[in-house]
């Protein structure tokens, strides 16, 4: 019975990457293929199989389609402010030219919070420009402490949607992945950033195109950045809160029970970004006058990628409870219960080489946090270490981008490289943040 278990789930892996590498299927088709495939592989019955899955989306996406649209929502209305140039500027201006990289790549870390990765990218890319013709240095120097930053907080932080798929999926505290989020981002962003930057700018010059006269929008109206770092922490701050004053800490600090009710109303992810929207909405977009029907426009347009993260999702929770519901999962767990290989190892591993082989961060992580899921159970890990384990996945399903992912050829085509020279850089680059935030996690998962 074992074996045919195990059978089933490596052929189930095959048949996914099959499926997307091969056959060039959309992952979310190939994930409930796939999901559907492993049961009826392990031996249950149809109608379980079909129960399974339907158990498996429902339940996710409840969470995770609420908590990715509404960030949607926010994120296009920070970019149709300009709020990101404004940050960015800001930062310019107090780190000074000397200083750029680090002042760069805090702008990406910021506005990769409520932006997708790619759209901040292509926002940003013309102040990199700007900064590569005004020092004559290389482009390099420059563009990737933004990529660091912007790639950092798109794996580790909520409410990006990898985390926020993740830890679902894994049923993990979102206050603890925040956290741990910041704590391993931080020195990953630095070192993957500016530090690296630095060394690979020396041998390899790149200049940024010509510059073209093109109409370009003005933020002379901007909001200052001040209000839109503020905009984009309260949510952050608010789930944060009451994590810890949720905790026993909470208990210890003697918090009355009204004011906790409160909190556990303002800080739920949920009501938190609504609430950041509600203030966005107003101060990004009415007192701007922006007209309703724009805001309207600019909210409708946003929610059409998320849709596609939405149902990815969904489809690696059908995923997680075919294994749970097979007892797939609970033979990886007993076979992998070692202090030697520790959860935390082995869910890196999987989302990294997953990752390598079809090239989309987000189906590595669903995809690894799925065949996690069962050794959360059986090792009964405590709030910390869930959120520790989100991290993780996180850093493997960021690992080596190379021609497989689109990230790659955005890359190369916005910065001029040859593809031996985006080898050199973003995919070290990536692969960087992967091994710091491997060594970051692991140090927590021991510590906490």
């Amino acid at each position: 019975m074992e074996a045919q278990l195990l059978f089933a789930v490596f052929a189930g892996i095959g048949l996914l990457l099959f499926l997307i590498l091969r056959l060039k299927l959309q992952a979310f088709l190939a994930l409930l293929l796939s999901a559907i495939f492993v049961g009826v592989l392990s031996g249950l019955p149809t109608e379980s199989v079909l129960q399974s899955v339907t158990d498996g989306i429902g339940g996710t996406l409840g969470f995770v389609a609420t908590v990715v649209g509404l960030g949607s929502l926010f994120g296009a209305l920070l970019e149709h402010s300009g709020g990101a140039q404004a940050i960015a500027q800001y930062l310019l201006k107090k780190f000074g030219i000397k200083n750029a990289p680090w002042s760069i790549m805090l702008t990406g870390f910021f506005v990769a919070i409520p932006v997708f990765f790619d759209v901040a990218f292509i926002i940003l890319i013309p102040l990199i420009y700007a900064l590569q013709r005004s020092t004559k240095k290389s482009l390099l120097l420059y563009a990737l402490p933004l990529l660091a930053g912007l790639a950092v907080t798109h794996a580790f932080i909520p409410p990006t949607p990898g985390p926020i798929a993740v830890a679902d999926i894994l049923n993990a505290n979102l206050g603890w992945v925040i956290l741990f989020g910041f704590i391993t981002g931080i020195p990953t962003a630095a070192i993957a950033g500016p530090f690296f930057a630095k060394r690979i700018a020396k041998r390899i010059h790149i200049e940024a195109p010509e510059e073209i006269e093109e109409e370009k929008e003005s933020f002379a109206n901007a909001p200052k950045p001040a209000t839109i770092l503020l905009i984009i922490f309260l949510p952050i701050l608010l789930i944060v809160l009451n994590t810890v004053l949720s905790s026993p800490l909470g208990a210890r600090i003697g918090i009355s029970e009204t004011f906790l009710d409160i909190i556990q109303l303002l800080g739920h992810p949920f009501t938190a970004l609504i609430l950041a929207n509600l203030i966005a909405w107003y101060i990004l977009g009415v007192r701007r006058n922006v007209s309703k029907e724009k805001l309207l426009e600019i909210s409708t347009k946003a929610l059409y990628p998320a849709g596609v993260i939405i149902l990815l999702t969904g489809a690696g929770g059908a995923f997680k409870q075919i294994l749970i519901d097979t007892g797939v999962g609970e033979m990886i767990a007993n076979a992998l219960q070692s202090d030697y290989f520790p959860p935390v190892i082995f869910s890196f591993i999987l989302a990294a080489l997953v990752r390598i082989m079809q090239g989309s961060s987000t189906v590595a992580m669903i995809t690894a946090a799925g065949i996690t899921a069962p050794l959360v159970v059986q090792n009964n890990l405590n709030d910390m270490k869930l959120a520790i384990l989100v991290i993780a996945i996180a850093a493997g399903a960021s690992i080596f981008s190379h021609v497989n992912d689109s990230g790659f050829w955005l890359v190369k085509q916005y910065l001029g490289l040859t593809e031996k020279q985006t080898f050199k850089s973003w995919s070290i680059l990536t692969s960087l943040i992967a091994c710091i935030g491997l060594v970051v996690s692991t140090l927590l998962w021991y510590v906490v």
